[in-house]
Protein backbone atom coordinates (compact mmCIF):
# COMPACT_ATOMS: atom_id res chain seq x y z
CA UNK A 1 0.00 0.00 0.00
CA UNK A 2 1.35 3.13 -0.88
CA UNK A 3 1.98 5.97 1.65
CA UNK A 4 -1.07 8.44 1.61
CA UNK A 5 -2.93 9.62 4.04
CA UNK A 6 -6.28 8.13 2.97
CA UNK A 7 -4.22 4.67 2.50
CA UNK A 8 -2.14 4.80 5.71
CA UNK A 9 -5.93 5.44 7.42
CA UNK A 10 -6.94 2.17 5.53
CA UNK A 11 -4.09 0.17 6.86
CA UNK A 12 -4.72 1.30 10.30
CA UNK A 13 -8.63 -0.12 9.70
CA UNK A 14 -7.51 -3.25 8.38
CA UNK A 15 -5.22 -4.22 11.36
CA UNK A 16 -7.89 -3.23 13.92
CA UNK A 17 -10.70 -5.15 12.00
CA UNK A 18 -8.28 -8.48 12.08
CA UNK A 19 -7.43 -8.29 15.12
CA UNK A 20 -10.81 -7.60 16.48
CA UNK A 21 -11.56 -10.81 14.99
CA UNK A 22 -8.83 -13.05 15.05
CA UNK A 23 -6.10 -11.96 17.81
CA UNK A 24 -3.74 -12.32 19.42
CA UNK A 25 -2.12 -11.79 16.17
CA UNK A 26 1.81 -11.20 15.28
CA UNK A 27 2.87 -8.68 12.85
CA UNK A 28 3.53 -11.52 9.51
CA UNK A 29 0.18 -12.75 10.44
CA UNK A 30 -1.62 -9.55 9.65
CA UNK A 31 0.51 -8.96 6.53
CA UNK A 32 -0.90 -12.60 5.13
CA UNK A 33 -4.33 -12.05 6.91
CA UNK A 34 -4.78 -8.61 4.63
CA UNK A 35 -3.46 -10.73 1.66
CA UNK A 36 -5.30 -13.49 1.97
CA UNK A 37 -9.08 -11.00 3.31
CA UNK A 38 -8.21 -9.23 0.09
CA UNK A 39 -8.31 -12.01 -1.96
CA UNK A 40 -4.73 -11.12 -3.14
CA UNK A 41 -5.43 -7.22 -3.95
CA UNK A 42 -3.76 -5.82 -1.09
CA UNK A 43 -0.18 -6.51 0.27
CA UNK A 44 1.55 -4.60 3.20
CA UNK A 45 4.96 -4.53 3.35
CA UNK A 46 6.85 -4.69 7.05
CA UNK A 47 7.86 -1.30 6.09
CA UNK A 48 4.53 0.49 6.12
CA UNK A 49 2.62 -2.77 8.62
CA UNK A 50 5.50 -2.14 11.70
CA UNK A 51 5.37 1.84 11.81
CA UNK A 52 1.69 1.43 11.76
CA UNK A 53 1.63 -1.01 14.92
CA UNK A 54 3.70 1.07 16.85
CA UNK A 55 1.80 4.33 16.08
CA UNK A 56 -1.66 2.11 16.91
CA UNK A 57 0.14 1.05 20.45
CA UNK A 58 0.76 4.67 21.13
CA UNK A 59 -2.28 5.81 20.30
CA UNK A 60 -3.28 3.40 22.92
CA UNK A 61 -5.88 1.42 20.01
CA UNK A 62 -3.65 -2.20 20.43
CA UNK A 63 -1.90 -3.49 22.78
CA UNK A 64 1.96 -5.58 22.57
CA UNK A 65 3.35 -8.44 24.15
CA UNK A 66 6.21 -10.55 23.66
CA UNK A 67 5.18 -14.36 24.09
CA UNK A 68 7.51 -17.36 24.36
CA UNK A 69 6.63 -20.21 21.92
CA UNK A 70 6.65 -23.68 21.79
CA UNK A 71 9.50 -23.77 19.83
CA UNK A 72 11.32 -21.53 22.29
CA UNK A 73 11.16 -18.32 20.09
CA UNK A 74 9.72 -15.33 21.28
CA UNK A 75 6.87 -13.82 19.37
CA UNK A 76 5.36 -10.17 20.30
CA UNK A 77 1.78 -9.94 19.62
CA UNK A 78 -1.13 -7.75 19.04
CA UNK A 79 -4.06 -6.91 20.43
CA UNK A 80 -7.40 -4.66 20.27
CA UNK A 81 -7.94 -2.34 23.50
CA UNK A 82 -11.16 -1.22 24.51
CA UNK A 83 -10.37 2.42 23.01
CA UNK A 84 -9.18 0.61 19.82
CA UNK A 85 -12.65 -0.85 19.49
CA UNK A 86 -13.92 2.51 19.72
CA UNK A 87 -11.70 3.73 16.84
CA UNK A 88 -12.66 0.49 15.05
CA UNK A 89 -16.51 1.78 14.89
CA UNK A 90 -15.38 5.29 14.25
CA UNK A 91 -13.27 4.29 11.30
CA UNK A 92 -16.12 1.85 9.68
CA UNK A 93 -18.81 4.36 9.77
CA UNK A 94 -16.26 6.81 7.93
CA UNK A 95 -14.71 4.43 5.46
CA UNK A 96 -18.91 3.22 4.57
CA UNK A 97 -19.22 7.10 4.28
CA UNK A 98 -16.48 8.25 2.47
CA UNK A 99 -16.64 4.39 0.09
CA UNK A 100 -20.17 5.62 -0.75
CA UNK A 101 -19.44 9.45 -1.86
CA UNK A 102 -16.62 8.26 -4.29
CA UNK A 103 -19.00 5.82 -5.51
CA UNK A 104 -22.14 8.40 -6.29
CA UNK A 105 -18.93 10.07 -8.32
CA UNK A 106 -17.78 7.65 -10.20
CA UNK A 107 -21.46 6.54 -11.04
CA UNK A 108 -22.13 9.96 -12.01
CA UNK A 109 -19.05 11.31 -13.84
Amino acid sequence: MAKTDGLQGSLDLLILKLLSRRAPLHGYALMTGIIESSGEVLRVEEGSLYPALHRLEEQGWIQAEWITKDNGRRSRVYELTELGRQQLTVAEERWTAVSAAIRLVLERA
